[in-house]
This record gives C-alpha cells, sequence and structure tokens, in this order.
C-alpha cells in the first residue's frame, strides 16, 4: 500500500522527540514493504496557522492507497478535508481528553471518526472514552515498543544519587498529572533508596532540596533507556495514563513498574510485571514501591509481558486495519 501518514507531531531537528512514537510506527510500516508519505509538522509553534500547513501539505501529497492520521482534530480533520482516500485514524489521549472538554472539539471529533473508515484507539480505556463521545467503537492497537532498543542488555547511565536501597526513576513532564510530588511524598516515607525525575515542567520546584531525590532534568529519548536500565523500579503513578508508554519500555528492559490502574496500564503490566496502585493514595504508593523492588531483577516476566506489545508486532496489526480499509482483501 501506499500510505499517508499524517501527523501534527513529528520529530524535526528542533525537537527530535516530537512524536517519536508516530515515526516509529511509520518506520515499522515502511520494513513491512508497504510505501510511506508523509504530511507532518515537526515544530510545536506557529500557532493556529500550523494546522493550515499541515491541510496544505495534505492536499498536495500523492493520492495514497489510504491516509493514516494520528490524533483526531486538528490532525484527523485536515486528513479527512485534506484527502479524497480511506481515512484511518489514531486516539492518542490528549485528543479525547480535549473532546471530553470541549464542544467544539467534541462535535468535529465526532465527525471525523464517523467518516472515518476506521478508527484506532491505544488502548481499551481510551476506546471505551472515545465511544462515550461518539457512539463509535475503536480498534484497540498500541504503538508497541522497541525490542532492540529497550533491552535489558542496555548500557545504563551513572546513577546520580550515593544512598543505600532500590534505585527508583520517573520518566516524564512534572506536571500534575504525572502525579510527582505525590510519588516524592511517598518515597519520603520509605527508609531507603533513592529517587530520580528524568523531565522537567513547572512543578520542579516542588521537588528540589528532597533527600535523596535528583533532578536530572529533560533527556533526549534517546538516552532513556539508559536511565532505565540504570535503576530498579520505573515509577508511573499519574493521576491517568492513556496508555503508559514509559512504563511498557521499562517492563521490556526487565524493569519491574509501579503504575496507575487509572487508565491503560491495567491492560498490559501484570502482577509479576509490577504493581497497579490508586495514584491518590500516598500509603498504597509506598507500599507498592516497597513491593516493586522486592520483585526479581531483572525482571524476565516483565520482559515477556512487554514482548507481547513489540512494536513490529503492532504495526503489522495496524496495516491489516490499513489494508482492509483501503479496500484489500
Amino acid at each position: 500500500m501506499r500510505i499517508l501518514v499524517v501527523s501534527q507531531m513529528w520529530p524535526g531537528p528542533e525537537d527530535p522527540d516530537l512524536g517519536v512514537f508516530v515515526a516509529q510506527v511509520a518506520r515499522e510500516l515502511d520494513r513491512l514493504g508497504h510505501e510511506i508519505d508523509h504530511a507532518v509538522l515537526d515544530s510545536r509553534g506557529g500557532g493556529p496557522a500550523r494546522h493550515l500547513r499541515l491541510l496544505g501539505r495534505t492536499v498536495r501529497a500523492r493520492r495514497p492507497d489510504v491516509v493514516f492520521a494520528h490524533f483526531l482534530v486538528p490532525t484527523g480533520l485536515s486528513a479527512l478535508i485534506g484527502s479524497r482516500a480511506p481515512l484511518v485514524v489514531m486516539a492518542h489521549g490528549q485528543d479525547v481528553a480535549n473532546a471530553e472538554r470541549r464542544s467544539a472539539v467534541r462535535a468535529a471529533t465526532g465527525l471525523v471518526v464517523r467518516r472515518a473508515a476506521a478508527v484506532i484507539a491505544n488502548s481499551r480505556h481510551l476506546a471505551n472514552r472515545l465511544e462515550v463521545l461518539t457512539g463509535v467503537r475503536a480498534d484497540v492497537v498500541d504503538c508497541g515498543v522497541d525490542l532492540d532498543v529497550f533491552s535489558p542488555e542496555h548500557p545504563a547511565v551513572r546513577w546520580p544519587v550515593e544512598a543505600e536501597g532500590p534505585r527508583f526513576l520517573c520518566a516524564g513532564s512534572l506536571v500534575d498529572r504525572k502525579n510527582v510530588v505525590r510519588l516524592a511524598e511517598a518515597f519520603g516515607t520509605l527508609g531507603g533508596g533513592s529517587l530520580v525525575f528524568v523531565g522537567d515542567g513547572p512543578l520542579r520546584m516542588d521537588l528540589v532540596a528532597r533527600p535523596r531525590v535528583h533532578l536530572a532534568g529533560r533527556v533526549a529519548h534517546d538516552q532513556v533507556p539508559g536511565w532505565i536500565a540504570a535503576c530498579d523500579v520505573l515509577c508511573q503513578p499519574s493521576l491517568v495514563e492513556p496508555f503508559g508508554q514509559a512504563a511498557l519500555e521499562a517492563m521490556a528492559m526487565a524493569k519491574s513498574v509501579v503504575a496507575t490502574r487509572e487508565g491503560g496500564p491495567p491492560e498490559f503490566v501484570p502482577p509479576e510485571a509490577g504493581v497497579l496502585v490508586d495514584p491518590l493514595d500516598t500509603a498504597e504508593l509506598a507500599s507498592a514501591m516497597e513491593h516493586a523492588a522486592a520483585l526479581p531483577r531483572p525482571n524476565d516476566a516483565a520482559r515477556q509481558a512487554a514482548a507481547r506489545h513489540d512494536a513490529r508486532r503492532q504495526a503489522a496489526r495496524m496495516a491489516d486495519i490499513l489494508l482492509r480499509a483501503a479496500g484489500g482483501p
């Protein structure tokens, strides 16, 4: 097939980490032998006019067999207007949240998913939310994890905290949804160990100067595996996670995880791979950190669970959906 990938997020020279999960999907589809064209935005700036640029690039692209749009609105709307080929659109999380909050976005989202030949969501949790909004049931396929990159053999960075006990890592933006302050408070009740935050955001000042806690700041996506390799437990106790990519990547590296039970993680984190928590319960979070730290190291069960979400396998499932949408057998 000739597939036109349309996305408002794509790695570029100014932000090489922007939309890396979308680029991964396109790369795996290319490896499967499909011809991939792009109509994408590779920077965050530009205001509302950037979406007009995306529409223009979609219109000017070669006629594909099928359009694969990532994010519902505005990207899916640009793809629907800009191409006459069958449309498959994928929801990733924030797009559904925007539709839940804003009536105009909800109306546009309903138009896109009802006109699409197929809809994909990256978790059953997200698919259910989208169905409540629009009445349309989505196929559930996540972007998966590259098992070659996120491998137990990946070299580790030097851990920056000198402390006895388990090494806990939290990778993500320092924002309310990621629940980072409550995580730090839960860690503070433990008798030992260390906690490193990889990421940046407005809550940084709420985390500084805490004993045995280090703020590594934002790092490039290709450096994240080294940090995961250095830790014992990856913590992702978000208030809600549409999927939970960081937890999946850590599991692929045979690391135990602490993950929120609100959203996607319950769909792929079995008990032998980690602990699911109520993100609002600090005491439960602290207990979960201790429990996860006591699981085997390396955690082969976590690696096996993550292998079911191999990026190549997930891309093949998406290709089947795209082929049906394009009118293939």
